[in-house]
């Protein structure tokens, strides 16, 4: 089992500053590259303060120039508000700027208000994501490209300069819904999914829609992969563990608010607002812990058939709290689950993740 570190930028307060949140973040994915992270992600999101990355295609570039061997995951990056015939050459571009340490993750969108103030309305988003994203592969893998779709409408053109590998980089997709895990994963798509705030019979139900498609499909399907995101930290003690849920049930109250709720935003600031889970439910559903507590709760995942665990630690802890959990988990926890040292080169990932719910 491998380990991925979200780079989830949360910006608490603007005195804090983006700059300083962004050095933040390129500190921490140098120290994963040290440590053996098999890779880190960046989410795209605009106009608000969690998740709050505009660039990840630039971002993976910095990074890419400070590390050697950690793969660099965009997750997701946002595909209806992109004209794909630029995307495309970014893709390209960044792909080669990373030494092909790119990993393509596309989505059609996850936050109302946010997308609804960019132009694409979530609930029109799905049909305009499905058209960009074979308008993408198209340009990525064919030269002389045209099209006449319900979106897109042009005649002949190559993106250029042409991708360094065959079809460019490896395209991921994320799942929520089990059917919509076992569709594409019969499809040929490796999957990342996460069972949010969900019950354990969730997760487990999404590991059953991957594992019925895969056994389904025989040898074609040995080598997919199944990745999983969930919260994580390790904690120094109980005051610590404390002190990280209270930020984390912060962190959430305002995701909810854009995720399920009304989408109150404020100069960039997302409203704090009530939520109706509790502090013990989201202690249950987070992995907030000792590194020996920690190992017990992934023996879990790896048992039932987890490939590669996605941890997203950027909640609202300091920049040295965070640094330090990075750390201890590398020396403490992912030894047990895999047998990769330090700094050792990795071997090339091809997630392919979606973001609705069918294929």
């Amino acid at each position: 089992m491998q380990f991925c570190q979200q780079l989830s930028a949360y910006l608490s307060t603007k005195e804090y500053t983006g700059y300083q949140l962004y050095l933040d973040m390129y500190e921490q994915a140098i120290l994963c590259d040290e440590c053996g992270y098999d890779s880190v992600a960046l989410t795209e999101h605009h106009l608000i303060n969690i998740l709050m990355m505009p660039a990840p295609l630039q971002f993976a570039v910095k990074i890419a120039a400070s590390t050697k061997n950690i793969k660099i995951i965009t997750a997701v990056g946002v595909l209806p508000i992109h004209d794909m015939r630029i995307y495309a050459g970014e893709v390209i571009a960044a792909q080669m700027f990373t030494d092909d340490r790119l990993i393509l993750g596309v989505g059609r969108g996850a936050f109302a208000c946010e997308m609804a103030l960019l132009g694409s309305p979530l609930e029109e988003s799905r049909d305009k994501f499905n058209e960009s994203l074979d308008v993408l592969t198209a340009l990525l893998s064919e030269e002389e490209v045209s099209w006449r779709g319900g979106f897109y409408n042009f005649d002949s053109l190559t993106a250029m300069p042409r991708p360094m590998t065959e079809n460019g980089p490896p395209i991921m997709m994320a799942v929520l819904n089990p059917e919509g895990i076992y569709a594409c994963t019969k499809r040929g798509f490796n999957i990342m999914t996460t069972p949010l705030a969900g019950n354990h019979q969730l997760m487990l139900d999404q590991v059953d829609g991957f594992n019925r498609a895969k056994s389904e499909m025989g040898n074609t399907g040995k080598d997919l992969t199944l990745s999983l995101s969930r919260g994580a930290f390790i904690i120094k003690d109980e005051a610590d563990r404390k002190a990280k849920l209270e930020q984390a049930y912060e962190y959430f109250a305002r995701f909810d608010n854009v995720f399920t709720g009304p989408g109150i935003v404020k100069n960039g600031m997302i409203e704090i607002l009530p939520r109706k889970q509790t502090m013990a439910e989201l202690a249950d559903s987070l992995l907030i812990c000792t590194p020996e507590e920690m190992i017990d709760q992934l023996a879990v995942y790896y048992e039932i058939g987890i490939d590669r665990m996605i941890l997203n630690m950027n909640f609202g802890a300091s920049h040295a709290d965070t640094m330090a959990s990075i750390q201890r988990f590398s020396e403490e926890v992912m030894p047990n689950f895999t047998s990769r040292n330090v700094n050792e080169s990795s071997v090339p990932i091809n997630i392919q993740i979606k973001s609705n719910d069918s294929c």
